[in-house]
C-alpha cells in the first residue's frame, strides 16, 4: 500500500505502469487486509462470542479495538495538525497573512470531527488529513457489529455458511458492477459493500480452515506459489478486481494452512517485525508524504513533481520509505504499545473479580496455529489486534 501511493501516486515520473500494473492495483491490499482482519478476529475470538454474546464481553472487546486503532491514530492527526501549524507560522513570519483551519475541506473543522468519530471514510470528509485512515473507520464499523455475526456463523451448519459466502461474494459481485470493476473505493456507501462482506469472508475463511481435510488440500508449498503466482499475474496483466479478491482469499487460506517452507519464511523475525510494525506503518507513510510535499514545495521551490527526473524520483521514494519504516518503529515502540495498554486499563470493565479481559484481546501478534504445527500470518495486519 505504501508502495502504490508512495510509487504510483506520488511519483508521476516514476512509472511503474510502464512495466507492470502490480503497483497500479495496490489499492487492492486493503481489500486483503479487510479478508485476513476478519480471520484473525475469529481465531482470537471465536471462543468468547461463539454462543453468546453479553454487554460485558461485549464492551471489553470494544475496548480493546478501541485501545488497538485509536491512540496511534489521534497520535498522527496530532502529527498532521502540528505540521499545519507549523507551515502557517512559518508562511505568517515570512510575511504572509494569517491563516488558521477552514470550516469545510479536505484538512476543515468539519473533516477534524469526522476523523475524531471515525466516521472519515462514510462521505463526511472524504480522503482527509491522513488519508489513509479512511480504512480504519470501516474496520471499527465491522468491529461494532462483528460479535454478534460471528455467534451466527459459529452456530450455522455448513450448507448454510456456503450460502453466506455465495451472498457474500455476490455482493462484491454487485459493487463490482456498480463500479465498472473498480474496487478503489474509499469515500461514501459504496465503502461498505467493500469492507463488510470481505470482513465477513475472513470469518468464514477461518471457520473453513478449521476443517483439517479443506486445509490439507492447501498445505503444500506447490499450491501457495502457484496461488502467489496466479495473484501476481492477475495483477500483473490488469485482471478484473473482483477475481484478484477472489485470488486473495484462496491464497490466505493456502497460506495459513501451509506447513512447509512458505510459512516458515512467513514467520521469519524480519517479516514478524514489519508485521508488528504494519499499522504505524500505514498511518504513518501519508504524514511523510505530507512533509516530503512540504519540503519539495515551500523549501525547494519545486510544487509540480513531474520537474523530478525519474531518478531523482527514486531517490526521494527511497528517502520517504526509510523516513517511514523509522518513524513507525518509533511510533510501535513509544505510542502505540504503551497507549494500547493504557487505554485497555482505564476502559476495562469493572467487576467482583477485577478487570474482564477476553483471551489474546491485546496480544500484539497474532499466530494461527495448527494442531501439530505452528505457524503464523507474519504479525498483524494494519488493523489487527
Amino acid at each position: 500500500m505504501v508502495l502504490y501511493h508512495y510509487g504510483v501516486l506520488y511519483f508521476p515520473n516514476v512509472q511503474p505502469s510502464r512495466y507492470t500494473a502490480l503497483l497500479n492495483k495496490g489499492y487492492l491490499a486493503v481489500d486483503l487486509f479487510f479478508m485476513l482482519s476478519g480471520f484473525v478476529m475469529t481465531h482470537v475470538y471465536r471462543e468468547v462470542f461463539a454462543s453468546r454474546v453479553c454487554w460485558r464481553s461485549y464492551w471489553t472487546f470494544l475496548s480493546a479495538r478501541i485501545a488497538r486503532l485509536y491512540p496511534l491514530h489521534l497520535a498522527v492527526l496530532g502529527l498532521f495538525l502540528a505540521a499545519g501549524l507549523a507551515v502557517s507560522t512559518a508562511e505568517y513570519a515570512a510575511g504572509g497573512p494569517v491563516t488558521g483551519i477552514p470550516m469545510w475541506g479536505v484538512r476543515s473543522v468539519v473533516a477534524l470531527i469526522a476523523n475524531l468519530f471515525m466516521l472519515q471514510g462514510l462521505h463526511a470528509s472524504t480522503l482527509s488529513w491522513n488519508y489513509a485512515a479512511w480504512s480504519i473507520s470501516l474496520e471499527f464499523m465491522a468491529y461494532l457489529v462483528f460479535p454478534f455475526v460471528l455467534m451466527r456463523v459459529w452456530r450455522a451448519g455448513s450448507r448454510t455458511q456456503g450460502l453466506l459466502a455465495l451472498i457474500l461474494f455476490a455482493v462484491l459481485a454487485w459493487l463490482a458492477w456498480l463500479t465498472r470493476d473498480d474496487f478503489n473505493q474509499w469515500d461514501g456507501p459504496t465503502t461498505l459493500l467493500r469492507c463488510l462482506p470481505e470482513f465477513l469472508l475472513g470469518t468464514l475463511l477461518y471457520r473453513a480452515y478449521l476443517s483439517p481435510a479443506r486445509a490439507a488440500l492447501l498445505s503444500g508449498d506447490a499450491v501457495t506459489l502457484a496461488l502467489l503466482a496466479a495473484v501476481l499475474l492477475a495483477l500483473h496483466a490488469k485482471g478484473p478486481d473482483l477475481l484478484v479478491i477472489v485470488l486473495f482469499a484462496a491464497l490466505l487460506m493456502a497460506v495459513v494452512s501451509n506447513r512447509s517452507r512458505v510459512g516458515a519464511w512467513l514467520n521469519s523475525s524480519p517479516l514478524v517485525w514489519l508485521g508488528e510494525i504494519s499499522y504505524a506503518l500505514y498511518l504513518v507513510h501519508g504524514f511523510v508524504e505530507h512533509t516530503a510535499s512540504e519540503v519539495l514545495s515551500l523549501g525547494l521551490h519545486i510544487a509540480d513533481r513531474h520537474q523530478l527526473s525519474s531518478g531523482l524520483s527514486l531517490g526521494v521514494l527511497a528517502v520517504m520509505l526509510a523516513a517511514s519504516l523509522l518513524l513507525a518503529a518509533a511510533c510501535y515502540r513509544w505510542i502505540e504499545k504503551p497507549a494500547q495498554r493504557y487505554v485497555r486499563g482505564a476502559l476495562a470493565v469493572q467487576g467482583d473479580g477485577g478487570d474482564a479481559t477476553l483471551p489474546g484481546a491485546g496480544s500484539a501478534t497474532v499466530a494461527i496455529a495448527a494442531p501439530s504445527h505452528r505457524h503464523g500470518v507474519g504479525g498483524n495486519t494494519p488493523f489487527d489486534s
